[in-house]
């Protein structure tokens, strides 16, 4: 039976610090009001959960996984992260380099010889950071390509270009190529693939059993949710395009029941040293003296509410956004499985609600 939209979840809290009813019913009220479209009858669905102080506080699902068979989104949805994924590829890195088996200012090319030579003076802290000037690979893969590229294709594909946008490290530009690229590096240091390295060194560790590195053919995706794209008053099917298989910069799928795993392993330092963590988290400094907005796998800010931890992730039948303040321990996660919608915002909303 579909169900439009999850039961709220509230974390077992000491009495003493319980909401009272009032409390509780206006929360639920604004968080219907704010994914009120997502749960339109036969529309695709979002995911939601907020984590606060290591205690999931709210967790909803609302609409549809799947339209034809009309299977109800639910907090184990397996919904495709897209740029999301660059998180865990930078966390592969890290992992990596605290063992000694690569350093952050390497040259990329000592283990991807065949990378242009125009791009010789790229580091792998470029490609995290975004300053590597490395093209799109995205602009050498034409509209019209039926197949699907793979993270193996990519240096073919900048082969094309003769030079960096930029010298590398002077200038910030977002590089779904740079994820790809350390996706490679990942597999040629560690001698086994990239979606196998995440599964045994990031997600048996962390506990995430039902999230994959998807590829076609051999991995199912747990409860997946399938992407959709309106037309008009219509949804129309838009699960996969011509760079979905790329898995550096956007090729994990997961749940948010399985993030907030992820959240944890982050909060309790699990995977790597606090030192290395803090890396992630720590914004770019240009060859000029300027400070970016990214560090590792994360666009790093500071508000009102103190440091900001962020990503969007944007593909063809998936929008998602997670918004982390580490120093409130909060992390919220929003994935929805349409193109189009700003679900960052909604992510921005519920933790400015969260820490009122």
């Amino acid at each position: 039976m579909f169900c439009a939209a999850a039961v709220l979840v509230l974390a077992a809290v000491p009495a003493r610090a319980q909401r009272p009813p009032q409390e509780i019913a206006a929360r639920q009220r604004f968080v219907d009001s704010l994914f009120a479209d997502y749960a339109a009858p036969g529309a695709p669905g979002a995911s939601v959960v907020v984590v606060r102080d290591g205690r999931v506080v709210l967790r909803r699902a609302f609409g549809l996984a799947n339209l034809e068979p009309r299977t109800a989104a639910t907090p184990r949805s397996g919904y495709r992260l897209a740029s999301l994924t660059k998180q865990f590829t930078a966390m592969a890195v890290m992992i990596l380099a605290e063992r000694h088996r690569l350093a952050f200012d390497d040259s990329v090319a000592r283990y991807l010889p065949s990378l242009p030579a125009y791009a010789r003076g790229v580091t792998i802290r470029h490609l995290l950071n975004h300053t590597s000037g490395i093209w799109a690979y995205e602009d050498f893969v034409p509209d019209s390509q039926t197949y699907q590229v793979k993270d193996r294709d990519v240096l073919q594909l900048i082969g094309r270009a003769d030079s960096l946008y930029f010298p590398p490290g002077s200038a910030y530009r977002y590089s779904n190529t740079g994820y790809s690229l350390l996706a490679l590096v990942v597999e040629r240091v560690s001698g086994m693939p990239f979606a196998r390295f995440l599964k045994r060194h990031i997600f048996v560790p962390a506990e995430m059993r039902n999230t994959v590195a998807f590829e076609d053919g051999v991995r199912a995706v747990p409860h997946r949710a399938f992407g959709y794209t309106a037309e008009g008053t219509r949804f129309l099917p838009t699960d996969q395009s011509n760079t979905s298989a790329v898995l550096g910069d956007g090729g994990i799928y997961t749940s948010v029941d399985d993030l907030v795993l992820w959240h944890l392993a982050l909060e309790r330092s699990r995977l790597v040293r606090p030192a290395t963590q803090q890396l992630a988290w720590t914004p770019a400094t240009l060859t000029n003296g300027t400070a970016t907005t990214y560090g590792f796998g994360w666009f790093v800010e500071r508000d009102a509410h103190g440091l900001r931890l962020w990503h969007h992730g944007e593909t063809r039948g998936f929008t998602n956004g997670i918004v982390r303040y580490p120093d409130q321990r909060l992390m919220v996660a929003v994935f929805t499985n349409r193109s189009g919608g700003a679900p960052w915002d909604l992510a921005q909303r519920l933790a400015d609600h969260f820490l009122q």
